[in-house]
């Protein structure tokens, strides 16, 4: 990505983070060959193609919702884990209760008006707020919320104490989380861990900022057996995270 291309898409995110839909819609757009290629993973496990993409879609707004420029990564590093999360967790709940499509994008909408009411006012919306948003009545929104079995919000709170700076949120990157500082260390010797070859891709990739034909025509490989071998290792690094 070159400095112009980073420089926008900061410029995009600070706009769509105050607001623009303009600018939400054209981040969303920029990022289509990102989503799709995460979406592609998740296909064929009883979940439609389109649903995957609208689920994928709002992992990527709660993404740039949620990003700093403090961080040090690229945007589509960060939103990677993010959009994986949210997929992840309405695999896991659609299991439940088979719903009607309408009512699946319905619930979407919700979760997402839930979560943008809650950052910008840090507080739930009411039923009867969410109700009106909708135009619809108060009954049809709990079974929609009920049946649909919504995705955690990611200003839910992470336990059942009364601290309220202790929510999902925190397990996101940041400068000065002391949870932060564990998986930063679990992630470090993970990578230790793998072999020359597998650590030399990594860090040309996701920390120097290079392309996959970039790596290719360094290594002297085709592109498509860099894509593969980074698939390989970017699964061997979940598997050795989880397994911390």
């Amino acid at each position: 990505m070159s400095n112009y291309d980073h420089a926008a898409t900061m410029e995009l995110i600070k706009k769509a983070q105050n607001g623009d839909e303009e600018a939400k819609t054209l981040l969303l757009t920029q990022n289509t060959p990102l989503i799709k290629s995460i979406v592609k993973r998740y296909i064929g496990k009883s979940i439609e193609y389109n649903d995957l993409m609208q689920i994928a879609g709002m992992g990527l707004l709660k993404a740039v919702s949620n990003f700093s420029l403090d961080y040090e990564v690229r945007f589509s590093t960060y939103a990677v884990p993010m959009i994986v999360g949210e997929i992840k967790r309405f695999i896991r709940d659609d299991g439940y209760i088979k719903v009607s499509r309408s009512i699946k994008t319905l619930s979407m909408k919700i979760s997402r008006f839930i979560d943008e009411y809650k950052h910008e006012k840090q507080t739930e919306p009411s039923l009867e707020e969410i109700a009106e948003k909708f135009e619809c009545d108060k009954s049809e929104v709990v079974f929609v919320m009920d049946s649909a079995k919504m995705p955690l919000s990611l200003y839910d709170k992470a336990d059942n104490t009364d601290d309220k700076s202790q929510c999902l949120m925190d397990k996101i990157p940041s400068d000065n989380k002391e949870e932060d500082v564990i998986d930063k260390v679990i992630l470090k010797s993970v990578i230790k861990e793998l072999s020359t070859k597998e650590k030399k891709i990594i860090i040309l990739r996701y920390f120097r900022d290079f392309t996959q034909g970039d790596i290719a025509k360094l290594l002297g490989v085709s592109q498509v057996h860099v894509s593969r071998l980074e698939n390989k290792i970017l699964q061997k690094i979940r598997q050795n995270f989880e397994d911390k």
